[in-house]
């Protein structure tokens, strides 16, 4: 039995982190932090089969993907995966229900998962050891709690996603370098944290007459992605190059990576420009953006979360419990246009971009 911390490193350690986008984004750099210090180290990662489009062809990692919503079907093909195999280790990082299920597929001398306070669904039925308890971590620095408790504490921050030749060429083709590039991804998976098509358009036109950006549009083919896509290009004064629905997700790694600035609300894309070093305006009121904004980019982020506690808990957001989500309709007009353009400036004077004259 081993016991931690570890005095030699493990032979072989599973990552359980099925999504979302933005939380796998937060893995890369424990991958590359195992990989740096603990080279002999297997590494196997149990990922969803969308977010395995961004990350599975990371060298040095065996990727074993799940449909999510495979059902039992599903389970029976992971099942088949880990048949005969058992780990040194498993980073139980993710607390729902439905993956804990799964994480009893896994098996592993240590079940390393999270502590008391930030365990919910049962998740302590599932493993044998916690990592520390710490109030006001970020969503990335909880994750190195894990390997802090496996004895691992040098930290690499690198991201270094893999880009395909063909999404390079994309990018290049639909954001040339003749001036700057101003990427809108609008929309999250969560309806009640998108902002509206009038303030992007209005940010977008003010982007574009005084600093002479190229606005360019992001978005997946659902209808309402689409839809919204549609309705920022038609309410905007100036062009945009609306792209919703004809990329890839790598493709649109290579563009984030090109842009010259994202925005975005609590969603995938943010992250991902966090992971670029892209400067990314994230649009914060139903979570805390010291919790999961983009690591790398939350000192451009407009942060109406306090605001959106006091008008629907009746409460500083100091009182509420870390990483409550504040998804009630209209919490998102809770952010202004004015809130937005400041952050369009402040990234302006920071770049060294002029405004246009006339």
């Amino acid at each position: 039995m081993f016991h931690l911390p570890f005095q030699q490193p493990p032979r072989s350690l599973c990552i359980l982190r099925l999504s979302a986008l933005g939380d796998v984004t937060h893995v890369l750099p424990i991958v590359r932090t195992i990989q740096a210090h603990w080279p002999e180290t297997r590494i196997t990662w149990i990922v969803g089969k969308f977010e395995h489009k961004l990350v599975g062809d990371l060298e040095g990692v065996e990727f074993i993907t799940y449909q999510k919503k495979g059902g039992l079907a599903g389970r029976k093909q992971l099942a088949e995966a880990l048949s005969g195999r058992r780990f040194d280790v498993l980073l139980n990082m993710q607390v729902a229900f439905r993956a804990s299920l799964l994480s009893t597929l896994i098996k592993a001398d240590i079940r390393l998962g999270y502590d008391h306070k930030r365990s919910k669904d049962l998740h302590g039925l599932f493993i044998n050891k916690r990592i520390p308890q710490r109030d006001g971590q970020h969503v990335l620095e909880c994750f190195f709690s894990f390997l802090e408790t496996l004895g691992l504490t040098q930290q690499q921050w690198r991201w270094d996603i893999p880009l395909p030749e063909e999404a390079l060429l994309f990018a290049e083709q639909n954001l040339p370098d003749d001036r700057a590039n101003l990427l809108i991804s609008p929309c999250s998976s969560h309806v009640l944290r998108n902002w509206h098509a009038e303030g992007y358009a209005l940010v977008a036109d003010y982007a574009a007459q005084r600093f002479g950006v190229r606005v360019i549009l992001t978005g997946g083919p659902t209808p309402l992605e689409q839809e919204m896509g549609a309705a920022i290009e038609a309410a905007m004064t100036t062009s945009a190059v609306n792209l919703v629905g004809k990329d890839t997700i790598k493709r649109l790694m290579a563009m984030i990576a090109r842009a010259d600035l994202v925005i975005s609300p609590d969603s995938g894309p943010a992250h991902m420009a966090s992971a670029a070093n892209t400067p990314v305006i994230g649009l914060y009121a139903a979570s805390n953006v010291k919790r999961s904004g983009p690591y790398r980019g939350r000192a451009l982020c407009v942060d109406r979360y306090d605001d959106a506690a006091r008008k629907f808990k009746g409460c500083g957001a100091e009182q509420l419990k870390w990483g409550t989500k504040l998804e009630y309709p209209g919490v998102m007009d809770l952010i202004t246009v004015d809130d937005v353009i400041a952050q369009v400036d402040a990234w302006a004077q920071e770049k060294g971009i002029s405004p246009l004259r006339g």
